[in-house]
């Protein structure tokens, strides 16, 4: 199982590597949004620790679905996932691969991300800043393995670019707002953020579970 996984997964890290098309779109896309954010408002002083949580995730959130709608794009091209259906192995490890490798880029994308912040929003931690090591990568988590799931669930739509993200947000909102409560608490230290990493945690928990059951179902469908 671990050697299928990791076949599917430096697999797509290499096909990624060699285009760059998820990353380079989502850096684009996320930095324009955090510097009309910085544009339209008045990123200083206490406004600025209050709204910096919210822009980042936010950017995140929306810079990550062309890369999510790629991930299985490329799949379909010369009928690859037609072939993997009939591979003899276990759906949820392709699944799991998708969302480790979505997940690497998104984190790539944030650490790229983080002195910019510092230098458009002049951000000074208030709180324990070793938490945000603890709630951005589980907040990212949540949202690329709703990503990956319901990306392949609409990949045979002809509005795949519409629909994941009319069905994607509204899941994807409960994290969202545990992970902009729990940035926010911490770049400000007005607020304890333990409340928010447990609902984070707990989220991640539950649709991980849940996708990697149903997804050999939305594998094989027609």
């Amino acid at each position: 199982m671990i050697d299928t996984l990791l076949t599917h997964l430096v697999k797509d890290l290499r096909i990624e590597w060699r285009s760059k098309e998820a990353i380079n779109s989502m850096l684009f896309f996320s930095l324009l949004v955090v510097v009309l954010f910085s544009i339209a408002f008045d990123p200083r002083g206490e406004f600025a620790q209050r709204i910096a949580g919210g822009v980042l995730c936010v950017a995140t959130m929306f810079a990550s679905v062309s890369a999510l709608n790629q991930a299985w794009a490329r799949e379909i091209r010369h009928q690859v996932l037609d072939a993997q259906r009939m591979a003899p192995t276990a759906g949820s490890q392709m699944f799991l691969a998708k969302v480790l490798a979505n997940f690497f880029f998104v984190s790539v994308v944030q650490i790229v991300l983080a002195p910019v912040f510092l230098v458009f929003y002049n951000l000074h931690v208030k709180g324990q800043g070793w938490l945000l090591a603890l709630v951005l990568p589980l907040g990212t988590w949540a949202l690329v393995v709703n990503g990956t799931f319901f990306a392949a669930l609409a990949i045979r739509s002809r509005n795949r670019e519409l629909l994941l993200p009319l069905i994607l947000f509204p899941i994807f909102l409960p994290a969202l707002l545990a992970m902009v409560l729990a940035t926010g608490a911490i770049l400000t230290g007005e607020s304890d953020p333990d409340l928010w990493i447990k609902l984070l945690f707990g989220y991640d928990v539950i649709f991980t579970t849940v996708s990697l059951l149903l997804f050999e179902v939305v594998l094989h469908g027609e």
